[in-house]
């Protein structure tokens, strides 16, 4: 096995000669002034507080199984950082990380000394480390899916909760550490942390396209997970490692000599084929050792298309091309749009090789663009998940971007997310499970099972009783309290209370009422519908000729088809103002507003009237710009940009003059409706009320309050306008549903 980490350079009382290190560790960037002199005494610093700490704190439960501490780790981590170009905080970050994990040094304490985006990237690398502790590693299938789609929606769980592309560096890093020191451990640490790396590390890095950690992750889990198969085909290479690297090197120079005798150009790398990825092959094609042919390979790198195919007639003109083994991607490129030439020949001393040649450009394109290598040869590739892809092709770009420009050039990107259209939440058992976004803890249960969700009676949050309409986040793990028998609420229908977000656990619902008896949802549509048209003040309304509305043969259909829940409640009510129409002299109507005087104005001034308008010269406002209105004597509201220099002196002279205003149109149907509200009275009932109004973007235009100390209640009147029956029903329903609220109502 290679050796795949330097000894620590050692000081003469045999502790880690630090200054020796950073010396050293500067050598690995690109740049020879990376760390500035302020950087080095910086690194110096931690790496001397955390050697300390590690000196006078006992080993935790957490520590690893090697004789390496938290301090040798941290420097190893920093190195493998160090060779992925990163800043100085994130080296800071991977020295002190090992520390905190172990809890010999806390997280304020980090933020006090070294400031808050170090100990953001250490957090960030700690809250993935806390799927370490759920994911759940049975081979067996969950809810139906295979292993390896819990393996997948680990690893999307785990960019779904990244926003800041180092720290997935830093845990790629740590996990490098510590499968590497896994040599030390038991047979069973062994296969439980090479399980971890094969099956999220090794991917991620593969997707991100870091490819000599990706290269290291797979062979060591290969060497833990299948012992057999790797000393097997680890042999067969030692049987020619004594020449394998020379012979590379000897076809690098052949074809070197051969590009400048043509004068092109040639950038030529040479490798040596891993051992997993030798092992996979075999595998995936069912063929021997022998018969694969790119165990050694050479990609050559030129300036045009015309020398990729000149390179390529020197390749064939030299040695004898593998019958089936050639591929023009540059004239048929993949669909994804890869180009190469791919090429396996019989090279010098008989041994096969491959070649690939490509430009520069399509070698950029491959290794970063969107058909790099990460997507077209992944094997946990899924078209369907756009915003997983979208946040991978962003950390890859971002980690392009840094080794080009530097980290210190790129803050804004490195906070910049993409929106994740999937939510990955654990159960009890450490099993990952995805969801829709805004689902709710009532939607987790039907996403486990029918009668789970059907049986629903309580959920607990990381350990915490939560509302069955809470809304859950990715990383959380949740626990759903079941009864002996199915009880659905119908409450679970009504979009207003956001018990059910997702499609598929309203239908489950939907389903159960279908299933129970006609007589049943005869009485309980019925009952809806006579509770909904009361609460409302709806009188006089021709039920029948409701029905045939919507579609239905008679009233009993219609309160069937509520009590089934194949119509809402709230189609029953869009339907019934349609029915009704627009009329102020209706007693039980919706009473409407005179709103079209504002449909002509420029700008809306929401809760006053129709005020005369006129735009300030001063700023000349024009649609699109922040503005505010300002009371004159006489000549109406003047309009402001809210930066104009007039508009803030104003504001300090006469700040109650000043209104808000915005443009376009008010509504265009609002219609006044009294509502009344009984309830015992409450300190801050009121303030509750308007708040919850307000929230629901209702305008109040009177209100009136009476309150009896006797019996310790009050009666409310609240006139409010309103754009329909459905948002009427929605805001009583959540004035009902407030602490001491014994009725809310429309008054007739």
């Amino acid at each position: 096995m290679v050796k795949v980490r330097e000894d620590h350079p050692i000081g003469a009382d045999g502790s880690v000669d630090i200054p020796s290190w950073i010396r050293r560790l500067q050598t690995r960037f690109d740049d020879s002034e990376h760390l500035s002199p302020g950087d080095q005494a910086l690194l110096l610093q931690v790496c001397q507080f955390v050697q300390e700490i590690e000196a006078n704190v006992e080993p935790s439960e957490n520590s690893w199984a090697d004789s390496q501490g938290c301090f040798r780790t941290g420097l190893e981590m920093a190195e493998i950082l160090a060779d992925l170009q990163a800043d100085t905080d994130v080296l800071l970050a991977a020295i002190l990380y090992r520390a905190v994990r172990e809890h010999k040094l806390a997280l304020n304490t980090v933020e006090k000394k070294y400031g808050s985006q170090i100990s953001a990237l250490i957090s960030g690398v700690l809250r993935m480390a806390a799927i370490s502790n759920l994911r759940n590693d049975s081979e067996e299938s969950v809810l139906g899916s295979p292993s390896a789609e819990q393996a997948e929606n680990i690893r999307k769980m785990l960019v779904a909760m990244v926003d800041d592309v180092r720290v997935a560096l830093v845990k790629l890093a740590e996990r490098t550490c510590a499968i590497r020191a896994a040599k030390h451990a038991n047979d069973d640490k062994k296969r439980r942390v090479a399980r971890e790396v094969a099956d999220v590390y090794a991917p991620l890095a593969h997707r991100l396209g870091i490819g000599h950690i990706k290269w290291e992750l797979e062979d060591l889990s290969f060497r833990y997970l299948e012992p057999d198969d790797y000393m097997h085909i680890a042999k067969l290479l030692d049987e020619r490692r004594v020449d394998r690297q020379d012979y590379i090197e000897n076809v690098i120079q052949l074809l070197q000599d051969a590009a400048e005798e043509s004068r092109i150009e040639a950038e030529i790398q040479g490798r040596a084929k891993h051992i997993y990825s030798i092992w996979r092959k075999m595998r995936r094609k069912d063929i021997g050792f022998s018969q694969v042919y790119d165990i050694r390979a050479v990609r050559v790198l030129v300036p045009t298309v015309r020398d990729c195919y000149t390179i390529l007639g020197i390749v064939h003109s030299q040695w004898r091309l593998i019958p089936n083994e050639f591929d023009d991607y540059i004239a048929s490129p993949k669909e994804n749009g890869y180009r190469s030439l791919h090429t396996a020949v019989i090279g010098p001393d008989r041994k096969v090789l491959e070649i690939q040649i490509r430009t520069h450009a399509m070698h950029e394109e491959a290794e970063f663009g969107v058909c790099a290598h990460w997507k077209y040869k992944g094997t946990d590739d899924n078209q369907n998940q756009d915003s997983y892809e979208q946040k991978i092709a962003w950390l890859r770009q971002v980690l392009e971007w840094s080794e080009e420009l530097g980290t210190n050039a790129l803050q804004d990107d490195l906070q910049r997310g993409v929106e994740q259209d999937r939510v990955y939440v654990f159960t009890p058992d450490g099993h990952v499970i995805d969801l829709p976004p805004n689902s709710t803890v009532l939607d987790f249960a039907y996403r486990i099972h029918t009668d789970v969700g059907h049986r629903c009676c309580g959920a607990k949050l990381n350990g915490r009783i939560v509302p069955l309409n809470h809304t859950v986040s990715t990383g959380d793990q949740i626990e759903i309290l079941t009864g002996k028998r199915e009880s659905p609420s119908r409450d679970w229908l009504s979009p207003a209370l956001g018990y059910l977000n997702t499609a598929r656990a309203r239908a489950k619902v939907q389903q159960w009422f279908k299933l129970q008896a006609r007589d049943q949802h005869l009485a309980s549509g019925r009952a809806l519908l006579d509770k909904e048209f009361k609460r409302l003040a709806v009188e006089n309304l021709d039920f029948e000729a409701l029905a045939q509305k919507l579609n239905l043969k008679s009233l009993e259909g219609l309160y069937v088809a509520v009590g089934a829940s194949d119509i809402s409640v709230g189609q029953v009510l869009n339907a019934a103002q349609k029915l009704l129409g627009v009329d102020q002299h209706h007693p039980t109507q919706l009473v409407g507003r005179a709103s079209e005087q504002f449909n002509n104005d420029d700008v809306y001034i929401d809760g006053v009237g129709n005020l005369m308008t006129s735009f300030a010269r001063c700023c000349h406002p024009v649609p699109g710009d922040s503005i505010a209105g300002y009371i004159t004597l006489g000549r109406g509201v003047s309009i402001h940009r809210q930066d104009c220099s007039n508009l803030l002196q104003l504001q300090m002279e006469e700040p109650g003059r000043i209104i808000e205003v915005s443009w376009s149109a008010a509504p265009q149907d609002v219609y006044a409706v009294s509502i009344a509200v009984e309830a015992i009275d409450r300190h801050g009932l009121l303030r509750d009320i308007t708040a919850l109004l307000d929230v629901e973007r209702i305008n109040i235009t009177a209100m009136l309050t009476q309150s009896n100390k006797n019996s310790h209640t009050v009666s409310m009147q609240f006139d409010i306008e309103i754009h329909s029956y459905s948002e009427l029903s929605r805001v009583l329903e959540r004035l009902n549903r407030l602490p001491n609220v014994e009725s809310a109502s429309r008054k007739k």
